[in-house]
């Protein structure tokens, strides 16, 4: 859409003219004005993208309406269509900025100028856009050069500089009068080959190359840099030098960094790191001098621990007072230290021994926010701010190092500790003597603690002395014949007093020493002695010798006290184990010694198989040997043969003694004496082993037995062996209502019953065994 201002007063030229622009098919909007103040309100308003005027009006001329367009809307096209102007006042309006004329006689040419005018307007708004960027460009890349971080520099084929902007002059040091001045070689280091006529080949070939270099600053200083640089189209160089000074430095920490961790992960021990780390400062810093210093705590000081290069091996063991000395400074308010005069600071403690090597940064040891530690360097050259920031990250990388060490070694202990521990409790729950518990003990103790010779004296409750019970580590066997009273040397006070009492320099106490005599070739120099308690009692004491000088920690003790708590309580046990047994086998003794009465009394009171009981038991026991059965089940087997007709206590006299042969009613009752016996013995939880016989031993192997019918190997094995003695010795034995069979008799009815009433393996070894028939004859 064109948005047309037409200024015309006569109507039908102002018709015609919208019936040209209409025949061409252009699409417009036009606003029709006639008179000047017409045309300046519309001008005013604005919008529009074309102008068309006549040149002469009644009261007001087209060249006024072209003077108001230009000082308004100069932008705007404008065309004289008028049929009364001259060629002078074409040009005039031409000259004025007037895009075109075009006479109402000649209204063919209005439609091609006014496409010209908006064309030409259009490639002059486009110019104009094009200037004012290309314009904004050049002041924003001028302001971009003036205010980069990286140095620019542009030099003519000679390798003068013709212009440097502000950040390259502050890099190098120098204003921009005086690096105009300069040439490219002047800022370049005669053994720095970083950059060679090979690499200029390369960059007036149209290659962009890049390269780092060290360029000499005013003040004479080599300044590390990236240059990125290519040649122009007009042959001058260009380049962008960037200071990598802050990456440089983070690459040598980096490395450095990399370099140490590296060769701690090979480390395992806390001196191999520390070996490791202070070697690494020597070498990363070129000091002369390079030491750990750690606290003393028996003097509440500092000790330099362990260092390196020729100044440090001139203070390695050095104690520094408490309150003295850059170090304790350092791991007190856990901050690093920097002096390049050291020997002028009045806190540096022997400043003597620095030699010439006057420069000293110290940096704390911190690891879980407690200072265990310092690290410090010493050397004749300055130490600038990134090395003392280079030993920090060292130092954070040593102290982590230093308690993983510490973790691992620590746990490394307790694994061990856990492990002695286990073995003693094995020893404890698995072995009934004492001499080899607390040998186990002993061992442990001795391994664990790291001791020279250990041993247990066990309490005598009835003379209050004492006893020497087991050792190990003794030169001799003098100290088995320790006797020690209650109160008397460290044995005594320990198990007196209830608590780990200690001797030093036991060797230079003129015969205080108690028992001097007895370990007086073993030169121990220290005793450790700790009570042995169970439940408030002292058992005894567990003794401890060194034969250096030892300062034991904490640790050390607790774990000392515990191995005494095991050793205690495995002689607890021991004891407690001794009268379990002894109590045990008093009570077995009565039990049996019962059971043997209850089977006399049965003897007795059915006289007629009296000795009955006796000799089928034995007979038991002999077959049970010979089938292979265990002495527990043999146990068992006696008392179960021993009590096998207790259940006759429930039958009458009438039927039990009654001459001649039973009713079928007082068979029945007969019959029930296995039950009666079971009634009688299942209550006795001691006894429940033994009832096979007594409840079984009159089942037949075809099941045809009582008083449960049972069959074959489902009759308990000792019923089933016990069945064949019994009914050997019951038919070889005189009965009221029948004498006593042969022996051949005896055998040729056991075989016949083989497989109805007894069990044929059984019968097989009672009768291949020739013991029964020497038994037999015997007791017959």
């Amino acid at each position: 859409m064109i948005y047309i201002l037409h200024l015309e007063d006569d109507p039908v030229d102002a018709e015609l003219i919208q019936v040209t622009l209409t025949s061409a098919g252009l699409v417009f909007k036009i606003d029709w004005v006639q008179t000047g103040d017409e045309f300046s309100q519309a001008l005013r308003r604005g919008g529009y993208n074309l102008i068309l005027a006549d040149y002469r009006l009644p009261s007001y001329d087209g060249m006024s309406a072209l003077l108001l367009e230009q000082e308004w809307r100069p932008d705007v096209p404008f065309i004289f269509v008028s049929g009364t102007l001259g060629e002078d006042a074409a040009i005039e309006g031409l000259t004025k900025g007037a895009i075109d004329y075009v006479p109402k006689t000649k209204l063919s040419r209005l439609v091609p100028a006014v496409k010209r005018a908006l064309s030409e307007t259009e490639n002059q708004k486009k110019r104009k856009q094009a200037e004012d960027a290309l314009k904004d460009s050049e002041e924003r890349y001028r302001t971009l050069i003036e205010q980069a971080s990286d140095g620019i520099f542009l030099a003519d084929p000679q390798r003068n500089f013709v212009d440097v902007n502000p950040s390259g002059c502050n890099m190098l040091g120098y204003t921009r009068e005086e690096m105009l001045k300069l040439n490219m070689k002047d800022l370049t280091d005669a053994r720095d080959k970083s950059i060679s006529p090979l690499r200029f080949d390369e960059l007036y070939s149209g290659q962009v190359i890049l390269l780092e270099k060290k360029l000499i600053t005013k003040s004479g200083a080599l300044l590390p840099v990236e240059i990125s640089g290519k040649v122009l189209d007009n042959g001058n160089m260009q380049g962008i030098v960037r200071d990598i000074t802050e990456r440089k430095q983070h690459e040598r920490e980096r490395e450095a960094i990399i370099t140490v961790s590296a060769a701690l992960r090979q480390a395992t021990t806390r001196t191999e790191i520390l070996n490791i780390i202070l070697d690494q400062l020597v070498d990363m810093f070129d000091s002369d001098g390079a030491m750990l210093v750690l606290p003393n705590l028996q003097t509440g000081g500092f000790i330099d621990e362990m260092g390196r290069g020729a100044v440090a091996e001139r203070m390695i063991g050095l104690n520094i007072p408490p309150g003295k000395g850059v170090c304790s400074w350092v791991v007190i308010n856990k901050k690093p230290y920097l002096n390049n005069h050291a020997e002028n600071d009045p806190f540096f403690y022997r400043p003597d021994l620095l030699g010439a090597s006057h420069c000293l940064a110290s940096v704390p040891l911190i690891t879980q926010d407690q200072t265990i530690g310092a690290l410090w360097i010493a050397r004749k050259a300055d130490i600038l701010e990134q090395d003392l920031r280079l030993l920090n990250a060292i130092a954070d990388i040593a102290a982590n190092a230093i308690r993983r060490v510490k973790l691992y070694e620590q746990t490394e202990l307790q694994l061990r500790h856990l492990l002695a521990l286990h073995q003693i409790d094995i020893a404890i729950s698995s072995n009934f003597d004492a001499n080899v518990t607390l040998n186990v003990i002993l061992n442990n103790v001795k391994n664990e603690l790291e001791v020279d010779a250990a041993s247990i004296l066990l309490l005598d409750p009835i003379t209050h002395t004492l006893d020497y019970a087991a050792g190990i580590g003794f030169r001799t066997r003098r100290i088995e014949q320790s006797n020690v009273k209650l109160g008397d040397g460290c044995a005594g006070r320990a198990a007196q007093e209830y608590r780990t009492v200690s001797f030093q320099d036991i060797g230079q106490m003129d015969g205080a020493f108690i028992r001097s005599s007895l370990l007086a070739c073993e030169e121990f120099v220290l005793q450790y002695a700790t009570p042995l308690m169970v439940k408030g009692h002292v058992k005894g004491v567990l003794e401890l010798f060194h034969r250096k000088v030892f300062e034991p920690e904490m640790e050390w003790l607790d774990y000392y006290e515990t191995l005494a708590t095991q050793a205690a309580i495995a002689i607890e046990n021991a004891s407690l184990l001794e009268n379990l047994q002894r109590s045990n086998a008093e009570l077995m003794l009565a039990y049996d010694a019962t059971i043997e009465g209850w089977s006399r009394a049965l003897d007795l009171r059915d006289k007629e198989t009296e000795g009955h009981t006796q000799r089928v038991a034995e007979m038991a026991l002999a077959l049970a040997e010979k089938i292979g059965m265990s002495e527990v089940e043999k146990q068992h087997l006696w008392r179960g043969a021993l009590l096998h007709d207790i259940g006759k206590m429930g039958v009458p006299d009438s039927i039990l003694h009654k001459p001649g042969p039973l009713s079928e009613a007082e068979k029945e009752i007969m019959r029930q004496h296995p039950i009666f016996a079971y009634q009688m013995l299942s209550p006795i939880i001691y006894l429940k082993p033994a009832l096979d016989i007594p409840y079984c031993h009159h089942e037949k192997w075809d099941g045809n037995g009582y008083p449960r019918g049972l069959k074959g190997e489902d009759i308990p094995l000792p019923a089933r062996l016990f069945a064949v003695v019994d009914v050997f010795d019951a038919l070889t034995s005189d009965r009221p209502y029948r004498k006593a069979w042969t022996r051949e008799k005896v055998y040729r009815h056991i075989e016949e019953q083989t497989g109805k009433h007894f069990d044929p393996q059984i019968v097989k070894i009672f009768l291949e065994d020739k013991h029964f028939q020497k038994w037999d004859e015997d007791g017959a």
